[in-house]
Order: C-alpha cells, then structure tokens, then sequence
C-alpha cells in the first residue's frame, strides 16, 4: 500500500485544454466581425456545443471595440444565430432559424430568416422570411437599404409558385435532377433543384409596418450556379454589385462582375475579362467607385496570379492597385475617407493587412505577425477592427490603426481566449536542394529537450495554393504536442505569400519540387537536438493528403502515414472532382497531355509503399470524391500494407460535427501512438 495522498481535484486537472479531446471539442470558436455605424459596438458569433453536445451552436457576443469591458452574450436561441450585420439605425440584423413567434403550430421546419435586435437590447423580432430560407443579406451603409439573396426553383414567378414547385417534388417523391450544363455539383452539395436569387426589400420593416416586397433583381437565375451571394450594396442603396458565373468554353465557368441599379432593375457588365475570374466587390463611400479582386485564369504553363483593380461606376474604367506587388492581395475594403484601400494577403508564413493609396505607391503593410480576417473599418476612420489569429492563438477580434506599420495587437477580451497551450512555437527555415528558403512553423511540445527529444509529425496543408499561417480547429497541432509530439507545418513550393516564382516551381509538378522542400524542412527538424529522427510520422489533408500519399511511394523514412481526404488517382480524380476545368489547367487534357498525370501520381508507384497507412475519407465529399479513397484502400489492403480507413458516411471534405471531430483526433492519435510510439493498438468503443 502507497503512503502517498490521494490525488486531488487540482492534481486532475489537465494542464491544457488539448490534453482531453472533450475539452478541446468544447472550447468556444469565434467566426466573423460586425461594427456599428458610430463604432461603439463589435460583435462576433460565438460557436459553442449545444446542450447535447452533438453539434455546435452559435451566438452573438458583443466585444467592446475599446478593451475595457468584458464580452457580454447577446443571443441565446436553440436554433443559433450567425451573419451579424448592423442597419444605420443601430439595429443588429443577423440570420437564425428560430422560429417564429407567430406562426402557427402547422407552421413546418422553420427556416433560416432575418431578425432585428434593438440596440436597447430585448427580445429579437422577426424582419424578413421567406418559405425558402434567407441564405444572405447586405444592408446600405447610408440609406439602410436591404438585398437578400434566396432560392428560387426555374419557373417559378412569385414565393407563392415556388413554394408549390417544391411541395410538388415532395409530394411526387421525386429527388432527381436534371443538369444541362456543368458544373453539377459544388464541395458538398447538389446544384439545383434551386439556384440563389438576388432580391430588394428595402428598408428593415418596423414591427407594426407590412410584410416587405421581395423585388427580384436578378429574374433570369437559373442552372448552374444561379445569381451567387458574393456581392455588395453601394452606401446610397442605389447599386448591387456582383459576382456572376459564366460559360468559359464548354464545360467551364469563370466570373465577372455585373452592377444592378435598384430603382430599375437593369443589369450591365461592369469587369468582363475572359482571361480572369473577377469576385469580392466592395464600393467606395460615396458610392462612385468599387474595388475588386481579379484573379488571372491559370494555363498549364502558368499558375494564377491576383491583383486589385479600381473600377469605376459610370464608365467601367479600371486601374490595377496592385500592380507588380507579388503577393495575392485578397478581401478589399476602402479607408473611411475613401482615399485608399485595405486588402489582406499572404505573406512569408503570416495573413498580413495592407493599404494602398488610390493615389498610387506599393503597397503598406501594417501588420506583423499573426493571420487577419474579417476587416471592419471605423466609419469615422479613427479605427480598423478584425480577427486575428496565429498558431498560439484562435481567431480573435483586435483593434488596428489604419496606417501605423509593425502592429501586433493584443486580443480584446471575448470569450473564446485559451491561456494554456501544450508547448511552444517557433518559426523554422530550411534550404532545398536548389538553393531555396523553406519557410516552416515548428511546435515543441513542454519537456522536448536534447536528453529526452520528441517525436515528429509532418503536417502537410491543403489547397495547395495557400499557406500554413493561421488557427485552424480542424487542423491543430495542439492536440498532439499535449501527446507529446513535435508538428511541423512547413510551407513547400506551391504555398502562397512567398512570391509568384516561389508557386511556379511547383506548378504542374506536384511530386517535384514540393516533395523535396518538405524533406528539407523534415531534415532541419529532425537536426534539432529536441527532436527524436528515429519516430517520424507524415501526415496531410486534400492536398496534404496527396502528399501524404506522394511520400509514402517515394521514402520509407516514416514509421507511419496518416491521409485524409486525399488524391490518390489524378485522372480519375480530375474527372469526378466538382471544378474539373480548374484542374485540367494545370494538368492538361488526359487524353492527348498525360505526362503530368503519368509522372504526379501516386498510384502509379503503389508497389513502393511500406509504411503503415491510416486512410480518411468522407462521402460527402464532393471536392476529392470518395472514390479515391476507396481506390487506395483497396490498393493498399490487396499488397499486404498495414493500414485502416476511417470512414465517415456524412460528412464532407472536413469533419464536421464534434462527435466525429472527437473521433478523427482519437484514431490518428492511437494510429502515432501504435506505429510510432509503439503503444498497442486501441480501437475506440463507438467504433
């Protein structure tokens, strides 16, 4: 018998919340940023689990804008509520499907409508609904006008007609659909049988005024992508610009931007480029100008590439902003006094936020660290306000100057702050076989020392144009550094914030120079004394996972692979993905330009793989269809290499829902700890 005391309370605490997988799942994730027209109030939407704890549920928190204040929580439907967005008045609109107060017992599921709360606070009233759903809102800065955009079955003239159309399918039991152009599908959903419309509805009606008209301003909608929701209403409420998807050869789409003008309906070509995609509209102040991000159609020989362009209301004109800037400028916003523009971009492993005069000059970027996000900027130009975020911290809302440079903000109280993690960060370079900087995130877990060195795991991204650079809730190194391995998140050849030759020496040639700068980075790792080379383990998702698979043909350096929604057969891949056309840029026509497929791969060296492999797959996946993933398992299992696959029936190219977020942690930290620690495998109880 021990003579030691009985553990207490504080003893059984874990250090972190990543050390217990329901901790993690339960910690508060904030999305999203809305300032009031005289910058008194922030507020973000605040996801949490529901009661249950099988989903997570969101609400509204107001922040204050100057950091004295403690968040105070706003919201508390069932049902959740997201997409706030102040009106001039004050009033706080954001979207929910509760239900509605009035309606009757028969009213049916309710769905996804615009509601109103006082700025005195109170209950929330319904504003705007409609039988099927509000999918987005933009509200005029000046004049309170509203658009909202909602699905409209082809055919169908009023709400009334639609609603008939779609009880019609019910009633028949008819689920099918009828494509006559592509695309068909789009990351996880069917297009069709509706398509978004975009409606005026004036100002948000008062409690006691009549229901809205819904005026549609985009009466021609229709298969495949319908009017889209990435548009903007001017200040005035005069305009509606967007970004409208058309034909670019014969199975191909590209966007242009087309204006609206509210009183009359009538729609003109405002950026038409065959050559580009032109998205993310924002006008000026006065409601004269709009920015917008234009983004150049890729070739097989080149890969795209993104600048800034001025555009004029009246005359169409347009200027590039960004012009020789090499970086991918993104999310435009003009100042408040509309003599220049803030935009994000990627930039040497950091989200950074810039401006641009309209008067000309390069581009100012004004902040250092950290990854920004959802910029809101103070109406009277005192203030700049967004998420920030970075691998030692969640997406969090700040406060900025809008032209001070090397700003690192500190976080303003809210409710989703972490004050433990399980080790620490640091920034890691490696140089490739051709002479090239590798830029790397490096987490060490608490205790990783040269006497006793932690175990790695390679963590690939995404994408694979975009960069390991801010918080991710799916992909967080925390919760296996609180296991006690070391993560890195190198940024290889293809990443982007690291120039445009920098993604061009990976174009086209995926098993090329972004494998071999991943060995690289791996190599200056594993050359630390806290890291143990002899327990080494791989892992990536969607690009990451093709990585993954890359790697495990071409080195048998790793005690073990983990990929997860991964590309395994390129052809057959860039045939069933739901953009083949995008692909097929890069990679050519399989039929008469094979070499790239021939040579990029992975199932063509499948007789080389001899690490174990843990396969992870969703059916909803409609970006990497499941048939990759069903096609390397069953190559994997007829050559006798040890593996699993974990496959989840509803979710899609991420894992959604906590439950199954809890078990993806769970099975890729006992797949490390079998093959790599050499535990004995566990298979958990619910599976």
């Amino acid at each position: 018998m021990s003579d030691s005391p009985a553990p207490t309370e504080q003893d059984t605490t874990p250090p972190s919340p990543f050390h217990r997988l329901a901790d993690f799942v339960a910690l508060p994730r904030l999305g999203g940023l809305a300032l009031s027209p005289d910058g008194s109030r922030l507020v973000t939407s605040v996801a949490t689990l529901d009661p249950e704890g099988t989903k997570w549920q969101s609400a509204l928190w107001e922040v204050d804008p100057a950091g004295q204040r403690p968040a105070r929580r706003l919201t508390r439907g069932a049902a959740g509520e997201s997409s706030p967005v102040f009106a001039p008045s004050g009033e706080l609109l954001f979207t929910s499907a509760r239900p509605d107060p009035a309606a009757g017992k028969d009213a049916g599921e309710p769905k996804p409508a615009l509601w109103a709360l006082s700025p005195e606070g109170g209950e929330a009233r319904l504003v705007l609904s409609r039988s099927s759903g509000v999918s987005g809102v933009a509200v005029a800065a000046d004049s309170g006008d509203v658009v909202a955009v909602a699905s409209v079955v082809p055919g169908a003239a009023d709400a009334e007609a639609d609603e008939q159309r779609r009880k019609a399918r019910t009633d028949a039991g008819v689920t099918a659909l009828l494509h006559e152009s592509y695309p068909v599908r789009f990351w996880d959903h069917d297009l069709g049988p509706a398509f978004p419309h975009v409606f005026w509805v004036g100002h948000v009606p008062g409690e006691s005024d009549p229901a809205p008209e819904w005026r549609d301003l985009t009466p021609d909608a229709g298969p495949p992508t319908g009017a889209g929701d990435d548009l903007a209403i001017s200040p005035d409420g005069r305009f509606v610009v967007r970004s409208e998807d058309v034909p670019d050869g014969p199975a191909g789409r590209r966007s242009r931007l087309v204006l609206t003008q509210v009183a009359t309906g009538t729609t003109r070509v405002l950026v038409d480029d065959p050559q580009a995609d032109v998205f993310a509209p924002a006008f000026s102040p006065d409601s004269t100008q709009v920015v917008c991000v234009r983004e150049s159609a890729s070739t097989y020989a080149e890969p795209p590439d993104y600048t800034l362009l001025l555009v004029d209301v009246e005359s169409a004109g347009t200027r590039d902003l960004t012009a020789g800037f090499d970086r991918w400028p993104g999310s435009p916003q003009f100042s408040a006094e509309g003599t220049a523009v803030f935009f994000l971009a990627d930039d040497d492993g950091r989200h950074a936020l810039y401006r641009v005069e309209l008067a000309g000059g390069a581009p100012v970027r004004l902040t250092d660290a950290g990854a920004y996000s959802d910029l809101q900027v103070a109406r009277d130009g005192s203030a700049l306000y967004a998420l920030r975020s970075g691998y030692d911290l969640p997406a969090a809302p700040v406060r900025l100057d809008p032209t001070a440079t090397g700003q690192d903000p500190v976080a303003l109280p809210n409710p989703g702050t972490i004050t433990a993690f399980p080790g620490t960060l640091r920034e890691l370079d490696a140089t490739a076989p051709d002479g090239t900087r590798v830029q790397s995130w490096l987490v060490l877990p608490e205790g990783a020392s040269e006497a006793s060195p932690a175990p790695l795991v390679l963590w690939v991204h995404g994408g694979p144009l975009m960069s390991w650079n801010s918080w991710s809730w799916r992909w967080t190194p925390w919760v296996l550094a609180a296991r006690g391995y070391a993560v890195l998140l190198p940024n290889p050849a293809l990443s982007q914030g690291f120039g445009q030759d920098f993604v061009r020496r990976g174009w086209g040639e995926w098993g090329e120079h972004p494998y071999t700068d991943l060995m690289a980075a791996v190599d200056a790792a594993e050359a630390l004394p806290e890291i143990d080379q002899t327990r080494t383990a791989a892992m990536g998702g969607s690009f990451g996972g093709y990585m993954a698979n890359w790697i495990a043909t071409q080195t048998d350096r790793f005690a073990a692979i983990v990929t997860h929604a991964s590309l395994w057969h390129l052809d057959s891949f860039g045939g069933t993905t739901d953009s083949a056309y995008y692909w097929e840029r890069e990679f050519g026509d399989p039929l008469t330009e094979p070499r790239r497929y021939d040579q990029n791969s992975p199932h063509r060296y499948a007789d080389a793989i001899r690490t174990p492999m843990l396969v992870i797959h969703g059916d909803k996946d409609y970006r990497v269809p499941i048939g990759e993933g069903l096609r390397l398992w069953y190559d994997l299992q007829k050559r006798g290499v040890p593996s699993k696959f974990l496959y989840f029936p509803d979710e899609n190219h991420w894992v959604l829902t906590p439950g199954n977020a809890a078990v993806w942690y769970e099975i890729v930290l006992a797949f490390l700890g079998e093959h790599v620690l050499g535990e004995d495998w566990q298979r958990p109880e619910l599976l």
